[in-house]
């Protein structure tokens, strides 16, 4: 079969929140709908059949019988003199190419299923394909849609002739303005392009009639099953409550988040200057708008509130009208006194659909069918049309159905799983809004454009510099620094930068005593310019080890190893500080060394293991823990102790308690592995008392003026365990305890925990913590770039970052992040050995000039 004339290829890119358009910060004039421009009035290359779908004719086919409710549209007769570009036919003669769907059934006229069809036919004028649409061609929920230019690249090589229709309809713009507190913060250089929702609608029904697809309205879909059985190929395009999903849901899988706030979809008959986020502190609780312009005269509103509040300020009990003027009211000033208007809006919560399958024989999901991602990044049209495009790509591609849908699915499924990390990185910013309120503007105003991760400080340079500039003034970064190289001070011990090593068990120690081995590695680290050096976790006594090559601090003969690291980084990395973290292994104690396999028993000499409760880590696998009384919890206390005495002699600068990852102070606190039913058991009040015994007593003994830290798990990632509200109130009993900041880590605490992994993942706790209760925290997990820590300093969810794996790739990470960076300032001093090495070494030249000529 012939390749179209602009073949589909190439696709999108992962689509990113926000289009960057580089420049000096510098906005257009502004003012009303004046900052909106849109393509010149209707014009442009229209298709044949636009005028059809308004007054579609009767029907007309004798090959599928219709009900006589059933509407379908018909393109009328097209000549090339048109100037339309219609289905690609096959070449004439024999064909060797494999045998591609010719009768195709898409369920849903959404854009995702009117581009996908679209797209099909286009590709081969011999198929039949059957779009049917329950609603009416003007039916629509919502009202402007925003694409980025990653996706309209997709749409312009696959269909030229939609795209150039798109071009005409876009308003554009670059603002982004933040109301906090009646101050508006405006950030420029974004990019965004929208139209209405119906008229997108509009010029897919035309396209799709000038082609020759069927498009049936007002008539629901027969079952996917039916359709199955007569079609070639089925496309769920059918929604967020898909009924293809829900009846096939053994085999698709689909996992179904509803979240915590409530939105409803708006209009307002203006132009919003620019993007706009705008807060109203009500007396029932935070209320957002999110609003953008998606015509000259017109602009999508959605207002959002968590559920208590939408309870609380009784719009649970408005009808729609009642919903639009109280909404009005709420946002009088961002609407400028102007009304709002409805269709068939309803207050909703957000549905976050996952599915373990996409396909099922030859029916495939695309759009929301398959996934959603939260509307605060603009996503869910956006996703629908680069299925459609995928989809149609791997059937023309792939040699049959089946190798056609597993490829979608595999090139699509990265794509948005990273676009749905993003989303919810971005809905739960929104549901904890209120913890950040009361930080600088400035500061609340980056904090909400770097919410999703996606934007991040080094990107937002790059589309509003002095935007950018303003928030480092406001955070105290001097002249060329960045800020993970500003200092920050905890008690007596003042960081020259932001970056922490953070603890990594390395298993390598002999009866717990650190060698050769722990001094390059602890020493390597400190020499490659981070503020802090944390040790791997020291076990308080032998039998609190986890491992047999765990290090401790429980002997004389291992206070002068450690001695001897403490002694080369104050002496060889000055201005480096080192910081030990101590712990106890409880039941997850008396394994293998990592490598040879994690948490599992060891095949001989195993000691007994200690816990809150009786409860193996894995039960039938790892040993049943004896339960501490009285005498064991005092005597583990003293452990405790002893080591802190031994830490303070070393001459540490920084102690952390390691209350984390499910070893035996973790294990009190999570629900899920204390079962005590005395004093030190049940309540969080109770669940708290023996680890706060402990910071009591080394706090005590700690040097004054040495900050004390302790390692937290946020949540245990499983029904019942520790949640982040319970997390709040852990920190919150340390911090009135003396505790100079929080280390906020994650799970490791029951083995079947369900993390929601990705870049940055376990931040938002920190996030809630710190903004919380105004404490400095320490966020760790997946963050591997010196761009994500700026990014996290400057919002304000974290004061320290602590790396594993980045210093595990590269011991010198801090001081490359430093010439990366083009900072050479205190915050990051080079060995005098290493100076030479500042600069990264050149490599093979690829600038080579480019011809300037071409000769025909």
């Amino acid at each position: 079969m012939p390749r179209p004339p602009h073949g589909l290829r190439p696709r999108p890119p992962a689509p990113a929140e926000f289009s960057a358009r580089p420049g000096s910060g510098a906005k257009p004039p502004r003012g009303g709908a004046a900052n909106v421009t849109a393509g010149k009035g209707r014009g442009g290359e229209k298709f044949a059949a636009g005028a059809a779908i308004l007054q579609p004719p009767a029907p007309q086919s004798a090959r599928t019988p219709r009900s006589p409710a059933e509407q379908e549209v018909r393109a009328p007769a097209t000549t090339p003199e048109a100037g339309q570009s219609t289905c690609t036919a096959p070449e004439a003669g024999p064909s060797t190419a494999p045998r591609r769907p010719l009768r195709v059934a898409v369920i849903g006229g959404g854009p995702g299923g009117l581009y996908a069809a679209a797209l099909l036919k286009r590709l081969d004028c011999d198929r039949e394909i059957t779009v049917w649409e329950r609603g009416t061609p003007d039916d629509t929920f919502g009202f402007g849609v925003v694409l980025s230019d990653e996706t309209l690249g997709g749409i312009e090589h696959a269909d030229p002739a939609i795209y150039r229709a798109l071009q005409d309809e876009f308003v554009r713009w670059d603002d982004i303005d933040i109301v906090h507190r009646g101050r508006t913060l405006t950030s420029g250089g974004h990019g965004f392009a929208a139209l209405g929702r119906r008229r997108l609608l509009q010029i897919l029904h035309a396209r799709c009639a000038d082609l020759g697809v069927r498009l049936r309205f007002r008539t629901p879909a027969p079952p996917a099953a039916e359709l199955a059985a007569t079609h070639d190929l089925v496309i769920a395009a059918d929604g967020v409550h898909s009924p293809t999903r829900e009846a096939h849901s053994d085999a698709f899988g689909p996992h179904i988040t509803t979240h915590r706030c409530r939105y409803i979809w708006l209009a307002a008959d203006f132009a919003f200057d620019a993007f706009r986020f705008e807060i109203a502190e009500t007396q029932y609780g935070p209320m957002q708008l999110h609003g953008y312009p998606f015509a000259p005269d017109a602009s999508t509103v959605i207002v959002e509130m968590r559920e208590e509040v939408w309870q609380a300020a009784g719009l649970d009990g408005c009808d729609e009208q009642e919903s639009i003027d109280r909404c009005a009211k709420i946002f009088a000033d961002a609407l400028d006194g102007r009304t709002l208007r409805g269709n068939n809006s309803a207050w909703i919560a957000f549905r976050t659909v996952v599915n373990d399958h996409w396909s099922h024989g030859n029916t495939v999901l695309i759009g929301d069918a398959a996934h959603t991602a939260h509307f605060s990044i603009g996503s869910g049209t956006k996703l629908a049309v680069e299925d459609a495009l995928a989809l149609a790509a791997c059937v023309e591609e792939q040699p049959d159905l089946p190798a056609a849908l597993a490829a979608y699915e595999t090139e699509r499924r990265p794509v948005v799983e990273s676009t749905q990390r993003a989303a919810a990185a971005s809905l739960r910013w929104f549901e904890e809004l209120g913890t950040c309120l009361d930080q600088p503007a400035r500061q609340f105003a980056f904090n909400l454009l770097t919410r999703s991760r996606r934007v991040t400080h080094d990107n937002l340079r790059l589309r509003d510099r002095a935007f950018t500039d303003a928030v480092e003034r406001d955070f105290g970064c001097p002249p060329g620094t960045p800020p993970m190289f500003t200092p920050f001070t905890l008690r007596g011990l003042t960081l020259r930068n932001r970056v922490i090593v953070s603890p990594m068990d390395m298993y390598s120690a002999q009866d717990g005593v650190p060698g050769d081995f722990h001094l390059v590695h602890l020493g390597a680290r400190a020499l490659g310019g981070a503020g802090l050096v944390m040790t791997e976790m020291v076990c308080v006594s032998a039998e609190g080890r986890i491992t047999p090559g765990c290090t401790g601090l429980y002997t004389p003969e291992q206070g002068s190893a450690w001695r001897r690291v403490t002694d080369f980084v104050h002496h060889h990395a000055p201005g480096t500080a080192i910081g030990i973290q101590l712990g106890h292994s409880g039941r997850k104690g008396s394994t293998k060394l990592m490598w040879e396999g994690m948490d599992r028993p060891l095949d001989e000499g195993n000691w007994p293991v200690t816990a809150a409760s009786p409860l193996p880590y894995r039960p039938g696998v790892n040993q049943v823990p004896h339960a501490l009384d009285r005498a064991g919890l005092t005597e583990i206390r003293e452990q405790f102790a002893a080591a802190t005495r031994r830490a303070a002699d070393c001459g540490f600068d920084l102690l952390e308690l390691h209350c984390a990852h499910g070893y035996l102070l973790s294990g009190f606190l999570s629900p899920l592995t204390n079962r005590r039913t005395d004093a030190y058991g049940g309540s969080l009040e109770n669940r708290l008392r023996f680890p706060l015994e402990v910071f009591d007593t080394m706090r005590g003994i700690w040097p004054d003026d040495r900050p004390m830290t302790v390692r937290i798990s946020a949540t245990d990632w499983a029904p019942g365990g520790t949640t982040a509200e319970d997390a709040v109130e852990i920190a919150r009993a340390f911090a009135a305890h003396g505790v100079d900041a929080i280390d906020v880590s994650t799970g490791q605490v029951v083995p079947d925990e369900q993390p929601e992994y990705g870049r940055s993942y376990q931040t938002p706790y920190a996030d809630r913590i710190r903004n919380t209760l105004g404490i400095p925290v320490i966020a760790v997990g997946a963050i591997s770039s010196w761009d994500d820590v700026n990014s996290l300093l400057l919002a304000g969810r974290a004061d320290l970052c602590a790396l594993a794996r980045p210093h595990l790739y590269d011991p010198h990470w801090t001081l490359h992040a430093a010439a990366e960076q083009d900072y050479a300032g205190p915050g990051a001093i080079w060995p005098d050995q290493y100076g030479a090495g500042s600069r990264k070494p050149p490599t093979g030249r690829t600038d080579a000039p480019k011809p300037r000529l071409t000769l025909r």
